[in-house]
């Protein structure tokens, strides 16, 4: 993944409509690089993109009753051709099929795309959507752009999507299912960060090279939280402020309760999903300390151990039998302002 320099990344909006998927793809410095080495990062961006998109559309359609906000999943993993560098984009086109603007890179196993609609496919038309008319700038416009679209449409209308492969046209009936809004993204990237904004999920290549997907799905499943909570909205109304200020005070207090309301909605998401249920407290117990110094111990989230624990008794009382996965009590706070008592959280009640 770092043969070639990094000279910027953008994010690959592979969209697998779970939310616009996304790879996030950087573009490199490719005009002298072998042909074989160019390829074989084509693949491991293919290759991780859809292990992000398969962790994705697992738990958005195994929650998508949780979800006041819904959207069509077909499982269909595309990017846009303008996201790769000039140095590499007619190879790009080429080696993927970029008949038109937007292409499959992959499709997700067990979705209703699977078997019907094969990579390296160009989209012509999605429903009523032309995709010659979408947005071309910047990289990731016309991915974005497709995206709020479909998600405006009924979450099991069918669709009829055109593609073009291998200059072949041809219209495929699909059937999507009802998945959580949100965008899955892959930023390519050598840094540890996991983040969503309400929209979207995007999880760092770094992290897929050091956890295996059943434990990078931990992390999916808090950040898709953060989305199903509505949390960037209740952090707006509240008038938190970002950046540096973001650690202060009563800032810090609203960060940390969002932190902790996703810490436990993801329990229960990932347990629906078919994981066990201290998938989340096992992971964080490891990933805690590892990350202890950084990102993890901000003075906006909680600290390992608090988080952790709240995560095990959470596990605890689905395993028991106390809490239905189905109807978790957390969901309710989705609706009410934030008061910044970040404490109140860390006991189950």
């Amino acid at each position: 993944m770092r043969a070639w320099t990094l000279r910027r990344w953008v994010m690959v909006t592979a969209l697998c409509i779970p939310g616009s998927h996304s790879a996030a793809v950087s573009a490199i410095d490719g005009s002298s690089a072998p042909r074989a080495t160019q390829q074989a990062l084509f693949e491991s961006i293919r290759t991780m993109d859809l292990r992000l998109a398969t962790i994705g559309f697992s738990l958005a359609r195994a929650n998508h009753a949780l979800c006041d906000r819904q959207a069509p999943g077909t499982g269909l993993v595309i990017h846009a051709l303008g996201q790769y560098g000039g140095d590499v984009r007619s190879d790009a086109g080429a080696y993927f099929g970029f008949a038109t603007p937007v292409a499959v890179l992959a499709v997700v196993d067990g979705s209703p795309a699977a078997g019907k609609i094969d990579k390296d496919t160009a989209l012509i038309r999605w429903g009523q959507i032309d995709i010659a008319t979408l947005p071309a700038t910047p990289p990731t416009a016309p991915l974005i752009a497709l995206y709020a679209e479909i998600a405006e449409h009924p979450p099991s209308a069918p669709v009829k999507i055109e593609t073009s492969r291998q200059e072949q046209l041809r219209v495929t009936d699909l059937q999507p299912v009802p998945v959580c809004r949100s965008r899955f993204e892959l930023q390519l990237s050598d840094s540890v960060n996991a983040e969503a904004d309400g929209e979207m999920v995007q999880i760092s290549s770094r992290l897929f090279e050091q956890y295996p997907d059943a434990e990078i799905a931990v992390l999916v499943a808090h950040e898709l939280a953060h989305n199903i909570l509505r949390h960037r909205e209740r952090l707006d109304a509240s008038g938190v402020a970002r950046g540096l200020l973001s650690g202060v005070g009563r800032n810090a207090r609203l960060f940390r309760q969002t932190e902790l309301e996703a810490d436990i909605l993801s329990v229960h998401l990932l347990v629906n999903a078919g994981y066990p249920p201290l998938a989340a407290a096992t992971f964080w117990r490891k990933f805690g300390p590892e990350h202890a110094g950084g990102w993890f111990r901000s003075a906006t989230h909680p600290g390992w151990r608090e988080r952790t624990a709240r995560m095990q008794q959470e596990g605890e009382a689905i395993a028991a039998g106390r809490l239905d996965p189905a109807a978790p009590p957390i969901l309710g706070v989705r609706t009410r302002p934030l008061d910044g008592d970040w404490r109140a959280l860390l006991s189950a009640r």
